[in-house]
């Protein structure tokens, strides 16, 4: 036998255990890490009798079998690397990560079969379904990391798989300043921002770190209000003592029972909020967003665009997927009168993570374009104050924050 042949024979033993004992080998890892120790000290004591070749080390073949049965086999050390932010398979020979930003080919090695094998075992914790009729998938893992599939037959020969992991290095707008993502007078002022109820859009490109920084603002939402979160599949994560999460829900093999976000958006408006949480906004559900917050319920999202402004212009764009009655005319002042900050965040060459430009909504609408004022802008790498000023200033008096103190200090 090759060692490589021992490993999935032993990985088997373990996992006839695990069926036999009734153990759930996702939850009960601990559980299965004993067993896979047994396994291994009886196999050790066979090779003392030279029927079997030894084991050159116990502690890797234990990790390898708890992570064969109870993780997701060779993926699971990048799942367990704190450096690696995704992982994505392009084809079973072609597997990448990411680090600080930039793709690496892994020299991992699969079969389509190890591929298939890997994503039923990923959907398996997440009630979730991939097949012909559904050959897209987005679903959560128990480490609380993002799963997307297309299926092959979609994705030319095989299945393309990313998981996009949830690392957290920051909590708060704190924690942001001291990861050099902002500077200490814009923690300041978007802190006091969200404790006054002002509706923030934070927008973005594909890991420049929307989540994260929605995450963090979050934290500042005072303990006394009610939060719920609407989402597509489970990401924000900030503590917040009282607080109702939401996430989507596929249709079933009948076609029915497909809960959408436009749905959770509405169902939100039901449980006495005094702030709604949207992860991401992709489509039509622009619309209800924008409804509630026009309606004087304070809220925050997240969203794909390049810069605050264009953040502002897919705002305005994708309301009219909604319905063909629903016109810019309606949108265009809508979107002016109910986002007051646009925050938008880039990463640099080097992987960088920043809060790139903050801009003001006045609320005013010129020939069918938003008038907004920056506050806040990167110059020559530095984040500084600009001569924009946001909107509803009796909101922060409310809140008992001295604006102009603040912005007056943020130009020091």
């Amino acid at each position: 036998m090759s060692p490589a042949t021992d490993t999935v024979a032993l990985a088997e033993q373990v996992r006839d255990r695990v069926r036999e004992r009734g153990i759930d080998p996702v939850r009960e890892t601990h559980t299965v890490r004993r067993i896979a120790e047994q396994v291994a000290e009886e196999y050790d004591r066979r090779s003392l009798t030279g029927s079997v070749a030894p084991i050159e080390n116990v502690t890797a073949l234990v990790g390898e079998m708890v992570s064969r049965v109870s993780g997701f086999g060779v993926l699971q050390r990048y799942l367990d690397d704190p450096s690696v932010e995704e992982v994505w398979i392009n084809e079973p020979s072609r597997v990448f990560i990411a680090r600080h930003g930039r793709s690496e080919l892994t020299t991992t090695i699969l079969t389509a079969d190890d591929v298939r094998d890997l994503v039923e075992r990923m959907l398996k914790s997440s009630g979730r379904r991939l097949d012909v009729s559904q050959p897209f998938v987005d679903a959560m893992l128990p480490g609380g990391h993002r799963l997307h599939v297309v299926r092959d037959g979609i994705a030319r020969g095989y299945d393309a798989v990313n998981i996009r992991k949830f690392i957290a290095r920051a909590y708060s707008l704190d924690d942001l300043v001291a990861l050099g993502s902002l500077t200490v007078p814009v923690a300041a002022f978007l802190d006091a921002s969200v404790r006054a109820g002002l509706n923030v859009i934070v927008s973005g490109g594909t890991q420049s770190g929307k989540t994260t920084l929605l995450n963090c603002l979050s934290a500042s939402i005072p303990g006394s209000q009610r939060v719920i979160t609407c989402e597509e599949v489970f990401e924000l994560r900030f503590g917040h003592p009282d607080t109702v999460a939401m996430q989507t829900r596929q249709s079933g093999l009948e076609g029915t029972g497909e809960i959408p976000l436009r749905t959770l958006v509405k169902e939100a408006l039901r449980m006495r909020p005094s702030r709604i949480l949207v992860g991401e906004v992709r489509s039509a559900e622009c619309l209800d967003l924008l409804l509630a917050l026009n309606a004087g319920l304070p809220g925050m999202a997240s969203l794909h665009a390049n810069s605050a402004r264009q953040a502002l212009v897919k705002m305005c764009t994708l309301p009219l997927l909604a319905a063909e009655n629903i016109g810019a005319r309606f949108v265009v002042p809508t979107v002016a009168s109910s986002v007051d900050l646009v925050v938008h965040v880039a990463i640099d060459a080097h992987g960088q993570r920043r809060v790139d430009e903050i801009v003001a909504v006045t609320g005013r609408v010129e020939n069918d374009l938003i008038e907004s004022e920056a506050v806040f802008t990167t110059n020559d790498g530095q984040l500084r104050r600009m001569s924009g000023v946001p909107p509803r200033p009796e909101r922060y008096a409310h809140a008992g924050i001295d604006l102009d103190h603040l912005l007056a200090t943020a130009e020091i």
